[in-house]
């Protein structure tokens, strides 16, 4: 559409109370981000990319920056536009109806029973799984309570045998040595 500092800008449009509101953005994130909302409008179908000449020219002319005009109006996009929308009267038939009285409340209805059988079956599926999860969360702190167990068993079987080693091979050194070996 247009290009502003580098960047190919889009001119997005969406309704926000009684305004149209325009902007020109480079995505819809960033449009997103003009507006102000983290809400998706785009997905929601309240926001859409703009066809309108009258908006695409005016958002150009200020990218990044929203503008609006009052909803139903071909006036231009401003920042602040002036004014409010024409809201048209309400029809007579409804107003006579509410002028006139209110219906009386109807009595409420008594709900009919509902079974809990559906509710207490998930329950109990859910009160098994937490059971069976418990279970196996001790079994696996029992299994690794044994690895532990056997590991340091092993540390200290290698150091003991490490200490046994390296006596021995300083003992045969020695011997080696005052036989008149040389390193």
């Amino acid at each position: 559409m247009a290009k502003s500092s580098g960047r190919k800008l889009k001119v997005f449009v969406a309704q926000m109370g009684f305004y149209d509101s325009a902007v020109a953005a480079s995505s819809q994130t960033a449009a997103l981000r003009a507006w102000g909302t983290h809400q998706n409008l785009f997905a929601s179908g309240q926001a859409r990319l703009s066809d309108d000449k009258q908006a695409i020219e005016a958002a150009l002319a200020s990218p990044e920056t929203p503008l609006r005009r009052l909803v139903g109006t071909d006036h231009p996009f401003e920042l602040n536009p002036k004014g409010l929308p024409d809201i048209p009267d309400a029809p007579k038939r409804w107003a006579e109806n509410v002028h006139d009285k209110r219906p009386s409340p109807r009595p409420a209805k008594k709900p009919k029973p509902v079974s809990r059988k559906g509710l207490d079956a998930a329950e109990a599926a859910l009160r098994k799984v937490d059971d069976d999860r418990k279970r196996e969360e001790a079994d696996l702190r029992r299994r690794q309570d044994e690895l532990d167990g056997e590991r340091e068993a092993s540390q200290t079987r290698y150091v003991e045998q490490r200490k046994l080693a390296t006596s021995a091979v300083v003992e045969a050194r020695t011997a080696y040595r005052k036989t008149g070996g040389t390193d």
